[in-house]
């Protein structure tokens, strides 16, 4: 994705006209960043990821750290991904590290390989960038993300970050 910044794949699934899913990440731009911002996880779900909006400010505010994606089925938006990229970690900078900042999936998107996808999306970009390892933190509680994680290879590695189980997946 570094060179033509999007990745794009075709699977099986419910894609209305073909049957065959054409997942992809695209840029924000100013003709889909309001669609982004009407995106919404479920409503069980609203406390354990920011919405769209303050990522898109992150992204703003850091713009050589964040990485902010849209994933698309077709021609539907079904979430947003943010990646933080050549990030120093707490008081070493010789730790450096990419992670998955954000993951939004759609609240009636969920459960259709958006989330693998966007994850295998970012992990390809960060092989892309030399980078060995992709990080992610959850909350630690009934009905988080953490067994959709896990599920996908991340493990803990025993830090916090803010409260929050920090995970990596070996690329």
């Amino acid at each position: 994705m570094t060179g033509s910044e999007r990745a794009e794949i075709d699977s099986p699934g419910p894609h209305p006209a073909t049957n065959v899913r054409r997942m992809r990440l695209e840029k924000v731009t100013p003709k889909n960043y309001a669609a982004a911002l009407a995106l919404s996880v479920r409503p069980d779900q609203a406390d354990l990821v920011a919405p769209v909006v303050k990522s898109l400010a992150e992204a703003y505010v850091f713009p050589d750290l964040a990485w902010p994606r849209l994933i698309y089925d077709g021609d539907r938006l079904v979430g947003f991904v943010m990646a933080f990229l050549d990030y120093a970690w707490g008081d070493d900078p010789d730790d450096i590290r990419y992670g998955l900042w954000r993951l939004n999936i759609a609240a009636d998107a969920q459960g259709n390989g958006y989330g693998r996808f966007a994850v295998e999306a970012v992990s390809e970009e960060v092989r892309a960038r030399g980078g060995t390892r992709l990080h992610v933190t959850w909350e630690p509680r009934a009905g988080g993300p953490e067994e959709f994680y896990l599920k996908l290879g991340f493990h803990p590695t025993g830090e916090q970050s803010g409260g929050q189980t920090v995970g990596v997946l070996d690329l």
